[in-house]
């Protein structure tokens, strides 16, 4: 009887083992995954700003040309 409950026990600190590799590669990856995005993310809203200063200088402009008509 003592030996089986070893046997079970050590079982289940192998499973618990192999699930601590899983969820530390799984951590690991969302990690990466959350810089991967997070960089996006500021490159994404730095080209939004470019485009958005573009455009209120075309606005400006076009203001400009309106006056002078």
């Amino acid at each position: 009887m003592r030996k089986f409950d070893l046997d079970r026990l050590e079982r289940q600190v192998d499973e618990l083992l192999r699930q601590i590799d899983r969820l530390r590669d799984e951590n690991a990856s969302l990690r990466a995954s959350q810089e991967h995005l997070v960089a996006e993310r500021a490159d994404l809203i730095e080209k939004t700003e470019l485009a958005r200063s573009k455009v209120e200088a075309m606005v400006a402009r076009l203001k400009s040309m309106e006056e002078q008509l």
